[in-house]
């Protein structure tokens, strides 16, 4: 690998950090982008090209993971867990979560049964690919 290319990883895994960290946080391409240290539009085809999906879809999913712990071991509601994993409406929450999971919040909470494995076993498990 050449060192411009182990340069170009090390950026968008920095940016990516950023997005596990703080996914509840207002996050935006230009703000990824300057922790990134590149533009906007070289961030978005980079990271697309480096992890397999846009930077948006990234921490889409990301936030929905959590959401979908906090669904199963929370009773909170499902409005509350929309802004507390950075989703500004509940309506977005909701449809993004359809999409991602394959169902609603509410029917995901139904099904979902708290089992004790592994958290690490649970993660991947459950981890949401789309």
């Amino acid at each position: 690998m050449s060192r411009a290319a182990e340069e170009s990883n090390r950026r968008m895994l920095r940016a990516r950090d950023v997005m596990d960290r703080d996914y509840a946080q207002p996050l935006d391409v230009p703000a990824l982008a300057r922790v990134a240290h590149v533009s906007q539009a070289h961030f978005t085809r980079t990271f697309r090209a480096t992890f397999g999906e846009t930077p948006h879809r990234y921490l889409q999913r990301r936030r929905v993971e959590r959401a979908m712990f906090l669904l199963r071991e929370t009773d909170h509601s499902v409005t509350a867990i929309s802004f507390e994993v950075g989703f500004t409406s509940p309506g977005t929450f909701s449809r993004t979560f359809r999409d991602i999971v394959g169902r609603s919040p509410r029917t995901y909470r139904k099904e979902a049964v708290a089992a004790s494995v592994p958290t690490c076993f649970t993660m991947a498990w459950a981890r949401p690919y789309a």
